[in-house]
């Protein structure tokens, strides 16, 4: 970051297809970092890889745009979940969706996101900020889950959720 700080140093990850993984480390240790490069959006922070590569399918990505990688497949929920405070819940999920192109299969998707977490469709009017941190959690994972990712990083997914609610999400998430 700013030529000045190194966060990570010779990292190789693989994920296997249809498998859940965790990167476990503590603070400062690069996982938020990891997920950065491999978005595309280090860059946006000041940040570059150096020396290395990132592959996804076998296909070079980190000289791709965020855009790009998200039509390749990559989704990210941000720590701290990253709702869209100011717009509903209906229209945050729908921007899931910015990459695709045909509405017949947005809709089925949406309808998905729709039947794993019921309490959205009732709160799809209501604005984004005022739900729960659980909610805003199944909020950031549905408008994830409209853009058809292959891989889906999640920062901090349990970050003061209940555990309740943190097991219906890794329920819906091994489906």
């Amino acid at each position: 970051y700013n030529d000045i700080i190194l966060a990570l140093r010779g990292i190789s990850l693989q994920v296997p297809e249809k498998s859940i993984i965790a990167l476990l480390g503590g603070n400062g240790a690069g996982k938020s970092t990891t997920i950065k490069a491999i978005a595309g959006i280090l860059p946006l922070e000041d940040g570059e890889i150096e020396g290395g590569m990132i592959e996804f399918y076998g296909k070079r990505i980190d000289r791709e745009n965020p855009e790009e990688i998200v039509k390749k497949g990559i989704s990210v929920i941000p720590e701290g979940r990253g709702v869209f405070r100011e717009l509903t819940v209906g229209e945050n999920i729908k921007v899931g969706a910015y990459t695709r192109k045909d509405p017949k299969e947005i809709q089925t998707s949406l309808q998905k996101v729709y039947e794993y977490f019921p309490i959205l469709e009732e709160r799809q009017s209501q604005l984004a900020g005022y739900l729960s941190g659980g909610e805003q959690q199944m909020l950031s994972i549905g408008r994830s889950l409209m853009s058809k990712p292959k891989l889906m990083m999640l920062d901090e997914p349990s970050l003061g959720l209940a555990p309740m609610i943190v097991r219906e999400i890794f329920n819906i998430l091994k489906t």
